[in-house]
């Protein structure tokens, strides 16, 4: 059975997709609150918190609409770039790799 793109790209399709974004932010944010009550080595205040929600909801948000204008073979590069930028974004606020953003 051959597959329709609208079954393909259905789950892209969906605008409650960006709920379930939103739901996995809170519950990766969820892992350092945690962590701040069992250990003093984790110290996150509410900008920290409000950075990070930003980068983990726009980033997959962006992914997500880049996803829905790009050819399904070019999907999985598309995502290498966007891992690759948000990744170079956390370690450049988190500890400075190229210039003073974190520090």
């Amino acid at each position: 059975m051959i597959a329709t793109k609208q079954e393909t790209d259905g789950a892209l399709a969906r605008n409650s997709l960006f709920v379930w974004i939103a739901l996995a932010t809170l519950a990766l944010l969820l892992i350092p609150l945690v962590a701040m009550q069992f250990t003093t080595e984790v110290r996150w205040d509410t900008t920290d918190f409000v950075v990070m929600g930003c980068l983990l909801f726009g980033t997959a948000s962006s992914f997500v609409l880049a996803a829905r204008k790009t050819a399904r073979r070019h999907r999985v590069l598309v995502a290498a770039v966007f891992v690759a930028a948000f990744l170079y974004v956390w370690t450049e606020l988190a500890v400075g790799v190229f210039f003073d953003f974190g520090s």
